[in-house]
């Protein structure tokens, strides 16, 4: 039999260490195994319904997919349907690419009141994440607040200010895109306790929301430095183009009065949450005014409050413990090596180093995994039986996997299914894509 590897999660983390492994050992068998019946992970359900081109780099996961050394097995849930010891008898090596999907948890007084979400939550709920189909976030407020100064809470916030036209070219399901729209939502604040030179957010997610339609972008000019070069000056030469493009393009929001549009972005910095106020539902946030010194965020003893009725914490996220694997409890992810766990287990993505960087932040991750496994496993041609031995468990346990070319089929229902400018329909339960898929109509 040849070098047999189980890949645990079909995110971008997975297909990359996959794309690797073809190259390094071309002779090897891949089995990439999803517990959801989807594929590709943050693609699906983590980058926003109205960035299409970003998610179309989903064609090259599929490309691997396609190729005959890999299968995909989806539908397939670690310590539900199979565990790692009984993966580690199959295969000569598997690699974990579970990720990190849970927020990191919001310690305010008063984070535990209705209406007060964690972003991968919410960011699932729009996303049609079947996880989180059922959220049910009261938008009927005014104003809302995300917590945080990156891409995530950017994209939390303009998702929630976009028009009826702009979500209609976006694949945010139905039940969300009329809950989005009928909110009478006219101000989002992004809060964060450093200043604009520390924000993680790029540039072209600050030009996107210069851009929409019914929203204007609004920043305090008194937040912003007086001399853009002096400020970025200790930085290297790329975050000094970064940051300096980021400061010039909040200058130009700095300009605007808030009457150019009916709805407002406000970039609020230097504000650090103390507080969430109300009774059991959220009815405002309390912030302490910050100021930066030597790097850290200090409180002035400023206290003010933003009347809202949605908070959402975009402040980090954490991996789960992967039963039969270590775990480091305080980093919240598995401890590795470079990706070596132990003997024929690897850990790929943020499940390796902790939810940070890009989608292609993870390519040389697979990179890297798959030059142990071919350093590893010399002999390309061992004793394990590989995807015969997880195929006839998974019969055995009456488990109905879900194929690449189930998945198509799924996809071409999405596909089909869409209306208008929308790119698709997405199936957003487990249920509704089985029933698809067993030919079962809705009713």
């Amino acid at each position: 039999m040849p070098l047999s590897i189980a890949i645990i999660g079909s995110g971008p983390a997975g297909f990359y260490t996959a794309d690797a492994l073809m190259r390094k050992c071309p002779e090897c068998q891949i089995d990439v195994i999803e517990r959801l019946p989807t594929p590709y992970g943050l693609i699906r359900g983590g980058v926003a319904p109205d960035h299409q081109t970003t998610k179309r780099v989903a064609k090259k996961y599929e490309n691997t997919a396609l190729t005959d050394h890999v299968n995909f097995y989806g539908n397939v849930e670690l310590n539900r349907d199979v565990n790692l010891h009984e993966l580690s008898q199959f295969y000569d090596a598997v690699v974990l690419a579970v990720g990190a999907p849970n927020d990191k948890k919001l310690t305010l007084p008063g984070a535990d009141k209705s209406g007060v979400f964690g972003s991968a939550a919410f960011v699932g709920w729009y996303n049609g994440h079947p996880d989180f189909r059922d959220l049910d976030p009261d938008l009927n407020s005014q104003a809302a607040v995300v917590i945080g100064n990156g891409n995530v809470a950017v994209d939390v916030a303009r998702v929630l200010v976009r028009s009826a036209e702009g979500l209609a070219k976006s694949d945010v399901p139905d039940h969300v895109a009329e809950r989005i729209i009928a909110s009478p939502m006219t101000d989002v604040y992004m809060v964060g306790r450093r200043g604009p030179i520390d924000a993680k957010f790029t540039n072209v997610e600050l030009r996107e929301i210069r851009n929409l339609n019914y929203t204007v972008p609004m920043v305090r000019a008194d937040q912003l430095p007086d001399d853009i070069e002096f400020a970025v000056s200790q930085l290297d030469a790329r975050e000094r183009r970064l940051k300096e493009r980021n400061l010039k393009t909040l200058g130009e929001f700095s300009r605007f009065t808030g009457d150019e549009k009916p709805k407002r972005m406000h970039f609020e910095f230097f504000a650090s949450p103390v507080e969430i106020l109300g009774d059991d539902q959220v009815e405002g946030i309390r912030l302490e005014r910050t100021r930066v010194i030597n790097g850290s965020a200090e409180g002035t003893g400023e206290i003010f409050d933003i009347k809202c009725g949605l908070v959402v914490a975009a402040i980090g996220y954490r991996s789960n413990p992967v039963d039969g694997a270590p775990y480091d409890e305080a980093r919240g992810l598995i401890p590795n090596d470079n990706g070596r766990v132990s003997q024929g287990l690897y850990a790929v993505g943020w499940i390796k180093r902790g939810p940070s960087g890009v989608i292609s932040s993870n390519r040389p991750d697979g990179e890297l995994v798959a030059d142990h496994i071919h350093d590893d496993f010399p002999n390309t041609h061992t004793g394990k039986t590989g995807r015969e031995g997880l195929e006839a468990l998974l019969k055995a346990r009456r488990i109905r996997w879900v194929t690449f070319a189930d998945w198509q089929r799924l996809e071409a229902l999405e596909l089909e299914n869409a209306t208008g400018p929308a790119p698709r329909k997405k199936f957003v339960t487990i249920e509704e894509m089985m029933n698809a898929l067993n030919g079962k109509k809705e009713t």
